[in-house]
């Protein structure tokens, strides 16, 4: 029997607000139930090209939907995910990170268990195909030492209430989790401007004694995502803008008398899969709304566990 369509609000309309609109609007089982936005002109204009309410107050329209999207800056992330379950909403996707501080992370992590609530966070990085297809290749492995993340971005006019750590570094440090399991210890430093930081440089010790080296930086005018994984049996180079995966493997170790050891190495391009990564980030959140989870599934521990390593980097900036 074919499933009832999950009745949606889409909260924010941002950039990224706007990038969720687009998919949401053609996604089969989802019917948008309203627009909103603090710029209620904004909210009115794409309301009316959807056909459905744009609005700026969300409180009379939330009794009558199944789930929310929160794409509104991150200071309010809090506050919109209370104000919806205490209207009854019980399906929440919330972008990244999960809320402005560690001990807002937390409160929200506790009200989820307690009302056994569905709840998404927003690690687009886990549905990029590029890193779906790195996972399948080092878990084949078992043999990793060492991933580095690397991340940088110009600094951007629309990031004002999050420092680098939380705006960009988040998702390296969720895939870090991800990939290579709980962490142990971390260590950091960086570089703060105007009291934000915007480089940053961590590394994580995880319990399985592999090593996270990550870095990000907003103040660098070359746009890098990528990934390097050390094996003990291979090298695996991921670009992620590029959706690139090259495999540099060590073939044999050649001797000839008299003469320097020689070593004939072999490079192998895997074929990574072309899709949007939003948009099978938000099929797997409909899916949720109906009881099905996939393996990337990031939950609200998820953005827990990855705020706490926040914090810690955060204290570690602060204090060297």
């Amino acid at each position: 029997m074919k499933e009832p369509a999950i009745r949606l609000g889409l909260i924010g309309l941002g950039v990224m607000g706007r990038n969720h609109l687009r998919i949401l609007s053609m996604l089969k089982g989802v019917s948008l139930a309203f627009l909103a936005d603090c710029n209620q002109e904004l909210a009115q204009r794409l309301g009316q090209q959807h056909g459905i309410p744009g609005i700026s107050d969300i409180r009379p329209y939330l009794k009558g939907v199944d789930a929310i999207v929160i794409c509104t800056p991150t200071i309010n992330h809090a506050d919109t995910y209370l104000l919806a379950v205490e209207h009854g909403v019980r399906h929440l996707f919330v972008e990244k990170p999960l809320a402005a501080t560690l001990s807002d992370a937390e409160f929200l992590t506790r009200t989820a268990k307690e009302l056994n609530l569905n709840v998404q966070v927003g690690f687009i990085e886990r549905f990029n195909p590029a890193v779906q297809r790195l996972k399948q290749v080092l878990d084949a492995s078992g043999r990793v030492i060492n991933i580095d993340f690397e991340r940088t971005n110009k600094l951007s006019s629309r990031i004002v209430d999050v420092d680098v750590v939380t705006d960009l570094m988040i998702h390296d440090i969720d895939l870090a989790l991800h990939l290579n399991g709980p962490a142990r210890s971390v260590v950091a430093h960086g570089y703060s401007g105007d009291q934000m930081i915007d480089f940053a440089s961590a590394l994580i010790t995880h319990e399985n004694a592999r090593f996270s080296r990550i870095q990000s930086s907003r103040i660098t005018e070359k746009k890098k995502r990528s990934i390097e994984a050390t094996c003990v049996d291979m090298f695996v180079d991921c670009d992620l803008l590029r959706r690139e995966l090259l495999i540099h493997r060590q073939s044999q170790i050649l001797h000839e008398q008299g003469k320097p050891y020689t070593v004939s190495a072999i490079q192998e391009a895997i074929e990574v899969q072309q899709q949007e990564a939003l948009l099978t980030q938000l099929q797997a959140f409909i899916a949720s709304c109906h009881g099905e989870y996939c393996q990337e599934f990031p939950g609200v521990q998820a953005g827990l566990d990855a705020m706490k390593i926040c914090d810690q980097i955060q204290q570690s900036v602060a204090a060297s």
